[in-house]
């Protein structure tokens, strides 16, 4: 049976980028990005941000960590994925994330310089 595990966001990057590299030496970077909707409901504009973790392997994070900071708007295209951990207390917790795929760049140059898109190799996870 067939499966699809893909995402696509627009959204601004809450926090810059940070970089670490994993045990086995692979290079990962993590940021945030907030979604906002927007609507109206009886002539009142109303919205809600939901805010989304984005995890960015290899050359993609090395891009990320470099051309974006916080507020910067991004397209992004990747897949969900759920990790786990044990808290202070001994309980295993859960949490979703994003692990991007495909990033192009909204925000526009002073100079309107062409957007960068930047797609990520298959990646093999530690």
């Amino acid at each position: 049976m067939p499966a699809l595990n893909r995402i696509q966001l627009i959204g601004r990057l809450g926090r810059d980028p940070e970089s670490r590299f994993t045990s086995t030496g692979k290079k990962v970077t993590h940021f945030s990005l907030a979604v906002t909707r927007r609507w109206k409901t009886g002539g009142e504009s109303r919205e809600q941000t939901e805010w989304v973790n984005i995890e960015a392997w290899g050359r993609l994070g090395e891009v990320c960590q470099e051309y974006l900071k916080k507020g910067s708007l991004v397209y992004l295209e990747g897949r969900l994925k759920t990790d786990k951990y044990d808290d202070r207390d001994g309980e295993m917790r859960y949490f979703t994330k994003v692990v991007a795929l495909t990033l192009q760049f909204l925000d526009q140059k002073e100079k309107e310089e062409p957007l960068m898109a930047v797609e990520e190799e298959a990646v093999v996870e530690a």
